[in-house]
C-alpha cells in the first residue's frame, strides 16, 4: 500500500504545462526503454530528459499515442532522437500504467460537498431510548421525509462551514447556526480584492442509515437505521440526502489547470482550524466553471507579508505576521502540491500531496510551475 501511495504521490506532484520548451536530454541514454509496470510518461520523461513535466513533448511526438494515460508494460520507446520519439507497441496482457488509482487516495479523503442551501432537507430530530447522539445499529427519527419509503438509502451530513469571500467564511453548529465567535479563526484570511461572493455551504457526511419505516398516521417522523460503524456519531440537526453510488472518480490523470482562475485560495482545511499539511483536504475558491478539473494539480504559496525592521523601525510587541503599519515586504514562499479530487461550480476539494511546510487558510494556488 505504501509502495503503491509513493507512486502516486510521485506522479501527482506536478504536472505540465510547458509544452513549448524544448526538449533537452538528461545525458546518455539507450536508444530504446522498454516500459516497466509502475512507469509513467512523466517517469521517463525525468530519467531521460532534464525535466520531468516535459512528458506532453513525448506524447505530442507520438500521435500513435491516443490517450498519454493509456501506455503499458511492454511498449517500447525509442531515444535514438529525442526531438522525435517512437512508441512501439507492446503486449496487451497487463492493465495500462499512468493513472492515480482511487484506492491509493481514498483513505484521506474527506466525504464533502458543497450546496447552495439546506434548510430545505431533512434532518434528524431524535434518537431511540432519548439518546443523545446515534452510531450504527441505532434508529434515528428524521422529520420532512414525507415520501420515504421502507428500504432507502440516505447519506447523513452535517453542514460544517458557510463559504464565503473575501472574509466572511464561517463555522457552523450541527443545526446550521453560526458558530458564536468564529470569526477569529478567519482573521489571517487576506482578500486580493474587496469582492464579497457567496461560494456556498459545506455538508460533510457523518454516517449512512437505510430507512426502516416511514411516517404514517399520528407519527411524522420516518426511522432511520444507521449503518457505518466508522462514521461519526450522529447529532439532532444533522440532514439527510441521498447516497451517492459514486462519488469519486476511479481514477485521476494529474494535469495542471486548463486555465488558472485569477484569484484562488485555500478556503478551509478539513478536520482542522486553520492549517495541514500532505494528506490533508483542502477547500479551494473555484469550480469547474473556473477551469478547474478532477485531477488538477496546483502549488499553494504563503502570502507575501510585512514585518517590523527592529534595527530601523519602532518597538511593538505586535507579531509579525499580524504586521500592517509600513515594514519590510517578504516574498511569497512555497507550501506544497495538491490535486482536486471532487469539483462543485464555485468550490473544489483537493488533496495535499507533498509540501515543504503546512498549508494555511487563505494561501494563494498557482500554476504548479510557478516558481
Amino acid at each position: 500500500m505504501l509502495t503503491r501511495l509513493r507512486t502516486a504521490l510521485a506522479v501527482a506532484m506536478l504536472t505540465v504545462a510547458t509544452y513549448a520548451l524544448a526538449v533537452e536530454s538528461a545525458g546518455s541514454h539507450p536508444d530504446t526503454y522498454v516500459v516497466q509496470k509502475g512507469d509513467t510518461l512523466w517517469d521517463i520523461a525525468g530519467r531521460f530528459l532534464k525535466k520531468p513535466w516535459l512528458w506532453p513533448e513525448i506524447w505530442q511526438a507520438n500521435p500513435q499515442v491516443a490517450n498519454p494515460h493509456l501506455i503499458y508494460p511492454g511498449d517500447v520507446l525509442s531515444l535514438a532522437y529525442l526531438d522525435r520519439l517512437a512508441v512501439e507497441p507492446g503486449p496487451r496482457e497487463e492493465a495500462p500504467v499512468g493513472a492515480v488509482p482511487l484506492s491509493d487516495i481514498e483513505p484521506f479523503l474527506k466525504n464533502l460537498r458543497v450546496v447552495d442551501s439546506f434548510e430545505h432537507l431533512p434532518y434528524v430530530v431524535a434518537f431511540e431510548d432519548n439518546r443523545l447522539r446515534g452510531s450504527a445499529g441505532h434508529a434515528a427519527y428524521v422529520r420532512n421525509l414525507a415520501s420515504a419509503e421502507v428500504g432507502q438509502r440516505y447519506a447523513v451530513v452535517r453542514p460544517t462551514v458557510r463559504f464565503a469571500q473575501p472574509r466572511n467564511t464561517q463555522d457552523l453548529l450541527p443545526t446550521g447556526r453560526t458558530t458564536p465567535g468564529d470569526g477569529s479563526l478567519w482573521k489571517e484570511y487576506v482578500p486580493p480584492t474587496d469582492r464579497n461572493e457567496f461560494l456556498g455551504y459545506e455538508l460533510a457526511q457523518v454516517n449512512v442509515g437505510t430507512i426502516t419505516a416511514a411516517p404514517a398516521g399520528d407519527i411524522q417522523v420516518a426511522t432511520l437505521t444507521l449503518e457505518d460503524s466508522n462514521g461519526k456519531e450522529v447529532r439532532p440537526g444533522d440532514r439527510l440526502i441521498p447516497v451517492e453510488a459514486q462519488p469519486y472518480d476511479l481514477q485521476f490523470f494529474p494535469h495542471a489547470p486548463a486555465q488558472m482562475p485569477a484569484e484562488l485560495r485555500v478556503l478551509a482545511v478539513a478536520d482542522a482550524i486553520s492549517s495541514g499539511g500532505p494528506r490533508d483536504g483542502i477547500a479551494l475558491s473555484a469550480g469547474a466553471p473556473d477551469g478547474i478539473d478532477n485531477g488538477t494539480v496546483v502549488s499553494l504559496w504563503r502570502n507575501s507579508t510585512r514585518v517590523n525592521d527592529r534595527v530601523t523601525g519602532g518597538a511593538t510587541s505586535r507579531m509579525d505576521d499580524r504586521f500592517t503599519g509600513g515594514g519590510v515586504a517578504l516574498p511569497e514562499e512555497y507550501a506544497a502540491h495538491a490535486m482536486v479530487f471532487r469539483t462543485f461550480d464555485k468550490v473544489s476539494y483537493a488533496l495535499v500531496m507533498d509540501g515543504v511546510k503546512p498549508v494555511r487558510i487563505g494561501y494563494s494556488a498557482r500554476h504548479p510551475d510557478a516558481q
